[in-house]
């Protein structure tokens, strides 16, 4: 159910052994993209649970999800840039159906993050699937 764009994530990570070299393809996942702008730096758009501050802001266009997003943390940055991959260009009934947890396990990423790590992504997609739902017609 994952995007073809997710997809490439699966079959990059397939080649990669070693957690390190996934946490920095992660890393730079993150790096690629482009800064939230400060304007969108907001209290509606930031996202309780996180350890770190991050940033969502989604819309429906063209009647798909898009979103930007930013942390202040660079791996946090990255699973933001990976959950870009799951859910962007996807419409929003849609969204709703993504295990998400299952996708990301295909990256290995829910057993190598941190409690609170793991507590903020759990966050973000609760925000990114809340917002899908409530624009499903």
């Amino acid at each position: 159910m994952a995007s073809a764009a997710f997809e490439e994530i699966v079959e990059d990570f397939e080649f990669l052994d070693d957690w390190e070299d996934r946490y920095r393809m992660v890393i730079e996942l993150g790096r690629a993209m482009e800064p939230l702008p400060d304007a969108l730096k907001v209290p509606a758009t930031k996202v309780d649970g996180c350890a770190s501050q991050v940033w969502l802001h989604p819309q429906i266009e063209g009647g798909v999800l898009r979103f930007e997003g930013e942390s202040d943390a660079m791996i946090v940055n990255g699973l933001i840039a990976v959950l870009r991959k799951l859910y962007d260009g996807v419409p929003p009934s849609e969204v709703t159906a993504i295990d998400a947890r299952a996708e990301l396990g295909r990256l290995g990423l829910n057993d190598h993050l941190s409690a609170q790590r793991s507590n903020g992504l759990r966050a973000m997609i609760e925000r990114l699937q809340g917002f899908a739902h409530a624009s499903s017609p």
